[in-house]
């Protein structure tokens, strides 16, 4: 090359160039996803569904009965929208002690 020419970029350099950008582009936002929802915390939706949902997921099991129980007796204990979003909002061990009392094990505690 001589000195001072501008150096030419062919075109498959080009394309490789865009590729790799691309491709880190949607790395970085697939981590911010990963970040963002762990610091959101867990999604609450102030329902029944939703609570029996986190029940479930921390009862150990995950017996089918217990979420029909659960979804029965869930409009009963719970009276409104904040109360399922305030018991959503619980850590495992305490959603389950909640619901079946001191002598329950949860999945976390099991860990």
């Amino acid at each position: 090359m001589r000195r001072g020419a501008t150096p030419r970029i062919t075109a498959g350099a080009l394309r490789g160039t865009l590729r790799g950008l691309a491709l880190g582009a949607l790395v970085a936002l697939a981590l911010v996803g990963c970040i963002v929802r762990r610091l959101a915390g867990p999604q609450l939706t102030g329902t029944c569904d939703g609570a029996c949902a986190h029940y479930i997921q921390c009862k150990p099991g995950h017996a089918t009965h217990e979420r029909a129980r659960c979804l029965s007796e869930c409009p009963e204990v719970f009276s409104d929208r904040d109360s399922l979003m305030a018991y959503e909002s619980l850590s495992c061990e305490d959603a389950v002690e909640y619901i079946d009392g001191n002598a329950a094990k949860t999945a976390a505690g099991r860990r």
